[in-house]
């Protein structure tokens, strides 16, 4: 059974890697706008499965078995949505609400079995507190670059990584990719990993 991942992110990319996994890519084009009054966990859901399922659809009649992991990732901070910042304005009115708080970041997964379509999805919850960040601290993050094409506007595996003084549940998750549940739901599919 191949295994394939249903998204263009390094960072899930790498948390596979580290693990020992040999997988493919494939970057998903979903629309990923937040449907009115949707939740952040029906959200991350959501789109976890329609990546999975879109790659399902792409592979469906010119693949073997393979078993497809959707995921995706959002920020929740003070009962806001925090997405990708938009720009560096974006990512310095998300890293202040940030800063010495508590935040939630939700990895929605799904995965699918193919050819016979079985699949397993959830969401995972992870508490992370951050330190309190000065201005000129946030304005030197942006400036790494490091802020953007991420939910919440920050890397918890980079600088950002010391403004993290405690996480509740799982580090991975924090970076787009629960591992340990991800791989029991693929135990639950059928997958086996290779004799080591």
């Amino acid at each position: 059974m191949k295994l394939l991942l249903a998204s263009g992110s390094p960072r899930r990319a790498d948390v596979l890697r580290r693990a020992g996994f040999l997988f493919d890519t494939m970057e998903t084009r979903v629309d990923e706008t937040r449907a009115p009054g949707e939740g952040p966990e029906t959200f991350v859901q959501r789109l976890a499965i329609a990546k999975a399922q879109a790659a399902a659809d792409d592979l469906l009649d010119t693949s073997g078995p393979t078993l497809i992991i959707g995921a995706d990732t959002t920020v929740v901070a003070g009962g806001a949505l925090l997405e990708k910042p938009t720009d560096a304005k974006d990512a310095r009115r998300m890293l202040r609400l940030l800063s010495g708080k508590t935040h939630e970041v939700l990895t929605g997964v799904a995965l699918m079995a193919l050819p016979d379509g079985r699949g397993a999805k959830f969401v995972d919850r992870t508490r992370v507190d951050f330190a309190e960040l000065s201005e000129r601290q946030i304005d030197d993050y942006i400036a790494t670059g490091e802020s953007f094409g991420k939910a919440g506007g920050y890397a918890i595996q980079g600088f950002a990584g010391r403004f993290v003084e405690r996480i509740e549940g799982c580090y991975f998750n924090v970076m787009g990719m629960p591992l340990s549940r991800v791989w029991t739901a693929m135990l639950s599919l059928g997958w086996k990993d290779p004799e080591a």
